[in-house]
């Protein structure tokens, strides 16, 4: 098949998207909604159009969908897979291309598709036109049924991680080094990967570390990424006097992670809108028990004293109280289990098989309406 991939701009996931898509043995296509220099996986063809470079707004659809129209009457594909739902994948549905698979990045359903009323239509549009949808977790299946999406053609896989490169025997090494280097070898270390954006709760994490860290010195931080929120995460933790406890890495590539997993004893993601979370799913390998908001999709993942704990979204005092109970709680066995279910549930060698089955499947469902 001529498959082409759709998606905003680029990101870890979308070159594992691009990269299982190159294996398959189809021909391979991307256009990114977004301008920019990005790079693409050998055996998948960039194409170049006059993308936008900011969200789509209304005035630049007709635009866009004339670009679009003349961009596959050459390419002529078997299948569009895009996402997000009511950007890229609504470009495509407008001119009701068959077959459309949707892919759902997790936020697009679980908080844009309501944000507004222009969202939700594009977003019940999109579906309504759409052959198949790729989600990555219960939740969000939920909600596109709720739009009225068919349960039967709903692909839900989690988007998985490299279970040999993201493991306790890769990542203990250099995490301790790292620990001794920093002077943190008898602290107990928190991890948080999340983007300083509203959507993933630092802003809760620092309040929370202020109370807990101020109680116990010997509490430590690690915040990587950066983000809109970032002098006000920063403010918070300075007001605190907590500063000089946490490590601020910015942003750091996907293959040197394993160093900061292996340096903390637990993990944090303060989220109010997820998905599967990639970055929970690689600290789960890595043999790292989660501390979570009880999002529903953090619900799937982590079970309350068994792989992690579970806090009120957005409630800083009571995440505050778990992380001064660290030190007092058995991690080992924490983590243990949760590279268990990061083991039967996070193995992207095995989920990318349920991405190309949703290429077969979505094919073949509609040949007779494309004859």
């Amino acid at each position: 098949m001529r498959i082409l991939y759709m998606t905003r701009s680029d990101s870890t996931h979308d070159q594992r998207f691009m990269t299982a898509l190159a294996e398959s043995g189809h021909d391979g296509f991307v256009l990114r909604l977004r301008n920019g220099k990005f790079d693409t996986p050998r055996g998948v063809t960039p194409l170049q159009w006059q993308g936008i470079d900011g969200p789509l707004q209304l005035r630049q659809v007709s635009a866009l969908r004339q670009q679009l129209r003349d961009i596959l009457k050459d390419l002529r594909p078997d299948l569009i897979h895009a996402g997000p739902i009511h950007d890229v994948a609504y470009l495509v549905a407008r001119d009701r291309f068959v077959p459309l698979l949707t892919m759902s990045w997790g936020f697009d359903l679980m908080k844009d598709a309501r944000s507004n009323l222009l969202n939700t239509q594009r977003t019940h549009y999109t579906l309504q036109h759409s052959q198949g949808l790729i989600v990555d977790c219960q939740s969000s299946a939920e909600v596109a049924k709720r739009f009225g999406f068919p349960g039967d053609k709903i692909f839900q896989f989690p988007w998985g991680v490299d279970l040999a490169h993201f493991s306790p025997q890769t990542a203990v090494v250099p995490g301790k080094q790292w620990r001794i280097a920093q002077g943190w070898a008898d602290k107990t270390v928190l991890l948080c990967l999340r983007s300083w954006e509203k959507n993933y709760g630092v802003d809760v994490l620092a309040r929370s570390f202020v109370r807990a860290a101020q109680a116990d010195p010997n509490l430590r931080l690690i915040l990587l990424g950066t983000g809109s929120q970032s002098e006000n995460i920063r403010g918070i933790l300075r007001a605190g006097g907590v500063e000089q406890s946490v490590f601020f890495g910015g942003r750091v590539p996907n293959e040197q992670l394993i160093t900061y997993y292996g340096a903390a004893d637990v993990y944090i993601t303060p989220s109010h809108v997820d998905g599967s979370s990639v970055s929970l799913m690689e600290a789960m390998a890595c043999g790292l028990p989660t501390v979570a908001s009880d999002i529903p999709a953090n619900l799937e993942w982590i079970r309350q004293d068994e792989n992690g704990w579970l806090f009120p979204d957005g409630n800083d005092r009571e995440l505050a109280k778990i992380l001064l109970g660290m030190p007092g709680r058995n991690l080992r066995s924490a983590g243990l289990t949760a590279r268990q279910d990061a083991l039967a549930k996070a193995d992207w060698d095995k989920n990318k098989q349920v991405l190309l089955e949703s290429y077969e499947q979505t094919f073949a469902s509609t040949k007779g309406r494309r004859e």
